[in-house]
């Protein structure tokens, strides 16, 4: 029931799986999804025929509706969706509103089966959408005696109760809202205010009006603190009777059933957006300071060889040609080495003969 989708995602795939089979399965399974929704599925091999569903779903609001089973209306819309394959148990298991025995075998094949096991898996939405049109339709007229119209509290989810207000001309729905995160606060109040923007133009002109208030209506004076201390301020609609009259009664109802999974889901996604457009941008500031470093490298380079070039036209020509060719000239000046000339120097080179003086004789 987080999902848009009136039908339980869990709950259709598990249907289908039951009716596409061509052998007899045993399911003994249990499903929890959001709104404390508990779902009991069975089939058993021995008897392929009829496949048990029991749902489990807590009422919106104590008091206004019976407190005892499901009304006469929710029972009947129930029966509408096949009466030929589906059947309401009396008594219905214990710890569970509705148990249905369901014979699969009797489902048409193709698109046509697919739609009824789609409609089979809403039946958790129809139960809370005939227990919100109800709570709208049966306030007694006793709350109004003094002028005073008592705040109708439906609690779809333990952290997430809004509250309905019937006034003669219009039917208000208040929604408190909390967040966990900072951040998330300041993408939903941005949110409000252009739904408000937005649902006063022109073109949304038949849309119920929304407000946003930081502090509650005056619609909530008395009620509970716990219920008032939000973060998020208070968001409110106004529906007129053009929002509650033949097909259009079904889309209100299920729009503010949804409207917290709406904001949610707004949120959720903006954050994501947020998050990738800080990470894009961030690697195009690191490719531009890669960029300007690489070029900042090239320029260094260039005038290294600049300075180089301005070092040899400085030079005379005199001393470029002795860098040139000092080392060339050395080398020419060096004695030249043959091997084995050594010994055909010692062969061939004349004795030397000793100066000793001699005296003369007389």
């Amino acid at each position: 029931m987080a999902c848009f989708e009136r039908a339980s995602p869990a709950l259709k795939e598990i249907l289908l799986k039951l009716y596409r089979t061509e052998k007899p399965m045993e399911i003994d399974h249990h499903l929890y999804e959001f709104g404390a929704v508990e779902y009991h599925i069975q089939s058993s091999a021995s008897d392929p025929h009829d496949t048990y569903l029991s749902i489990a779903t807590p009422l919106l609001s104590q008091g206004v509706l019976p407190s005892q089973g499901l009304s006469h209306h929710t029972i009947e819309m129930i029966k509408g969706i096949c009466s030929d394959c589906l059947e309401i148990v009396e008594p219905v298991r214990e710890g569970y509103q509705l148990t249905l025995r369901l014979d699969l075998a009797k489902i048409p094949r193709g698109k046509d089966g697919a739609k009824v096991i789609a409609q089979i898996s809403s039946i958790q939405g129809v139960i809370l959408s005939s227990q919100l049109k109800e709570t709208l339709q049966n306030v007694n007229s006793q709350d109004t005696s003094k002028g005073m119209y008592k705040p109708i509290k439906l609690v779809y989810h333990p952290r997430e109760p809004f509250f309905v207000i019937r006034q003669p001309q219009k039917i208000t729905a208040v929604f408190p809202m909390r967040f966990r995160e900072n951040s998330d606060v300041i993408i939903a109040t941005a949110f409000f205010q252009e739904l408000m923007d937005v649902g006063s133009s022109e073109a949304w002109a038949k849309a119920p009006p929304c407000t946003w208030s930081p502090i509650p209506p005056p619609e909530l004076r008395g009620e509970l603190f716990e219920d008032l201390s939000t973060n998020g301020g208070f968001v409110s609609f106004d529906i007129f009777s053009c929002h509650v009259e033949g097909k259009q009664l079904d889309k209100t109802v299920w729009s503010l059933l949804n409207f917290y999974a709406c904001v949610k889901h707004h949120v959720k996604c903006t954050r994501g957006f947020i998050q990738r457009r800080m990470k894009n941008r961030l690697g195009s500031l690191v490719e531009v300071l890669q960029n300007a470093s690489l070029e900042k490298e090239v320029h260094i380079q260039k005038d290294e060889g600049c300075r180089y070039v301005r070092k040899l036209v400085s030079f005379s020509r005199s001393k470029i040609l002795n860098r040139r060719c000092g080392h060339f000239t050395k080398r020419i000046r060096s004695p030249i080495k043959i091997h084995g000339f050594s010994r055909f120097h010692q062969q061939w080179t004349m004795p030397k003969f000793s100066l000793t003086k001699y005296t003369k004789l007389d």
